[in-house]
C-alpha cells in the first residue's frame, strides 16, 4: 500500500486508511506514538491512562447536578484516610 506525502499547513503528512487504523486499534482523534526504527517510521497506539478523563467527567456531572449518591447510606465519611 502506498500513500502520498501531502502538504498540511506548515507541515507534511499522510492519510491513514481506515483498515490500518482499525488494525492499530485507534480512531480519529486518538494519539499515536511515532518513532524511527532502522529507517522505518513506526506508529503505535499511545498508551492510555486507565482513569484518564475521570476528573473532567465528575466535574461535568457535578455542574449538571447529576452527582447525587446512588447509595446515600454509604457516604464519603472517612475517605480522606484511604490510601490508594
Amino acid at each position: 500500500m502506498r500513500a502520498p506525502v501531502r502538504k498540511m499547513g506548515n507541515s507534511a503528512g499522510i492519510l491513514l486508511p481506515e483498515p490500518l487504523l482499525a488494525q492499530l486499534g485507534v480512531e480519529v482523534g486518538d494519539d499515536l506514538d511515532l518513532s524511527l526504527d532502522d529507517g522505518r517510521v513506526v506508529l503505535e497506539a499511545a498508551k492510555r491512562l486507565p482513569r484518564s478523563g475521570w476528573a473532567e467527567a465528575a466535574r461535568e456531572l457535578a455542574e449538571a447536578g447529576d452527582d447525587v449518591l446512588v447509595w446515600p447510606e454509604f457516604g464519603n465519611i472517612g475517605d480522606a484516610r484511604l490510601k490508594w
